[in-house]
């Protein structure tokens, strides 16, 4: 590669790198000598002289009260270089933590029992207006004794769902009564057994355990979400 070049990825302005090399190839000159050898005038010369003397690159001594110049050892330019690359490194995790910040990432809230899992019900009167779910309807009913109630109320707020239910007799009745409750259904094996219900709306998933934990997850996420209304769709497609 062409000295020049490498003197400029290496981060020295145009006529910089002219004067470094030309100190190299001089090995010890007056600026004079210097700029004739660098083609630049003497005061743009002497001007770079000083920028690469305050960079460590250049050195200067008197010489019957003449200033001369010598380029340091290059080795110097890769010790600069390894000094940088280690600063760096040393702040990567600091630089990583900016980057992050700023990016969107998934919001995730626990919660515990029957009272968190009617807050995550709340939320979604409040916001939703389309629902997808799927679960257990005799899990729903007999963990969450009110249940009844978050219909009535997304009833009356006109929010519409599609739900797949497990295959039961309570399933078939949510089927049943689903025209007059902005709700359509569609029932899938009951070997396909589980103890829990996952609700999709807007940019949230809600995923309830109904059996033995009675716990709630809430996931805020934009990807996810749509990941999971994919999944949704696919399987509702097949019945």
């Amino acid at each position: 590669m062409e000295l020049y070049k490498i003197l400029r990825e290496y981060g020295l302005k145009e006529k910089q790198a002219k004067v470094y090399l030309a100190c190299l190839q001089v090995g010890s000159g007056s600026v004079l000598k210097i700029s004739e050898r660098a083609e630049l005038a003497r005061s743009t010369t002497e001007l770079i002289l000083k920028s690469l003397q305050q960079e460590g690159l250049i050195s200067a001594f008197k010489k019957k009260n003449i200033s001369h110049y010598n380029a340091e050892d290059p080795s110097k330019i890769i010790m600069s270089l390894k000094e940088k690359s280690e600063l760096i490194e040393r702040a990567l995790p600091e630089f990583l933590a900016l980057y992050g910040s700023n990016r969107p990432r998934p919001v995730v809230r626990f919660y515990i029992g029957k009272a968190g899992m009617r807050i995550i019900l709340k939320e979604i009167l409040n916001e939703a207006k389309e629902l997808l779910s799927f679960g257990s309807a005799d899990d729903l009913f007999t963990t969450l004794e009110d249940f009844h109630e978050f219909v009535k109320n997304r009833v009356r707020l006109k929010i519409p769902i599609k739900v797949i239910l497990c295959n039961s007799d309570l399933a078939h009745e949510r089927k049943r009564l689903g025209g007059q409750e902005f709700r359509q259904v569609k029932i899938i094996s009951s070997e396909y057994g589980h103890h829990g219900l996952i609700y999709i709306w807007a940019d949230k998933i809600a995923m309830f355990s109904l059996k033995n934990e009675l716990n709630a997850v809430l996931i805020e996420s934009r990807e996810l979400a749509q990941v999971q209304k994919s999944l949704f769709l696919s399987l509702w497609d097949r019945y």
